[in-house]
């Protein structure tokens, strides 16, 4: 990432990629003091992007900033900084810093094929908030500019990058090979922590495949997590850009059902923002 970047595009970056992150804001400014009122600076797991004006201030802000992303939820905090005596700063002045607390989301897609289907399914899930693994065995199937949120990995044996993805993945299955489907669809399986297993396919190419599970000893409950056809009833259509709509929407439905939920955020009492100085005098 760019440091020189503002810090709404770092945002928008991190955002994007469902990583963690806190915005500090210099939320009031009284006397002498390193930066104004509105200044703000982001950090994230791998540093600091934009500066409050550096010294102990900023350093303490890396502290109260890591304490908070390392909690892992979606919160606020305000903090008042006398500067001279607390921080043995020669600026003078008071400060407030304002924390604002953004989770990395847990929304953990992982696609295994990049033909027609797999590139417009991409293309949708670039705009959620989600993070994407992207596996084929053709790396000149594979675009060379990626979303954001987009980590491709070109394996000659994809069913082995299952073992490398997180509990509670979401799973989409469509290469160019049935048996390459079945390898992959088994491993994850196998694993037992899939949040969601979907396989592109007939009808009849799932019978066989059930057909082959029985044939090496699995149960019938060992596959019923599977989704295939693959896509959300009621979204019809054969085009790539179809299929692909349908099977966003399916994963979103699958990704709002039972899902962690998400802390919401504490506001800061109005109280507190009631003493906090918000302009030289």
């Amino acid at each position: 990432m760019r440091t020189n970047m503002p810090w709404y595009d770092v945002v928008s970056e991190i955002s994007a990629r469902g990583e963690a992150y806190v915005l500090v804001t210099v939320l009031g400014a009284r006397g002498s003091t390193p930066r104004d009122s509105g200044t703000k600076m982001v950090i994230c797991l791998e540093g600091g992007h934009g500066t409050i004006g550096g010294g102990h201030l900023e350093h303490r802000a890396f502290d109260i900033a890591a304490e908070m992303l390392e909690l892992g939820e979606a919160r606020q905090r305000l903090e008042h900084f006398p500067l001279g005596p607390s921080l043995g700063q020669c600026c003078g002045g008071r400060t407030s810093l304002l924390f604002e607390s953004f989770p990395a989301t847990h929304w953990h897609i992982a696609l295994f094929g990049a033909g027609h289907v797999g590139h417009q399914l991409t293309k949708i899930l670039a705009e959620l908030p989600c993070r994407l693994t992207w596996v084929d065995s053709r790396a000149e199937a594979l675009p060379d500019e990626l979303p954001a949120n987009t980590r491709a990995v070109v394996s000659q044996q994809p069913e082995d990058e299952v073992a490398d993805l997180p509990a509670g993945t979401s799973y989409v299955v469509m290469t160019h090979s049935h048996p390459m489907d079945f390898a992959i669809t088994e491993a994850i399986l196998a694993r037992g922590d899939a949040h969601y297993v979907g396989l592109i396919g007939s009808d009849t190419k799932w019978r066989r495949f059930q057909m082959r599970f029985r044939h090496r000893g699995h149960a019938d409950d060992f596959f019923a997590p599977v989704h295939c056809p693959i896509g959300l009833p009621g979204v019809g259509g054969k085009l790539p850009a179809e299929i692909a709509v349908a099977v966003a929407a399916e994963l979103i439905v699958e990704n709002q059902r039972e899902q962690i939920p998400v802390p919401t955020a504490q506001g800061i009492d109005w109280r507190e923002l009631a003493t906090t100085e918000l302009t030289d005098t």
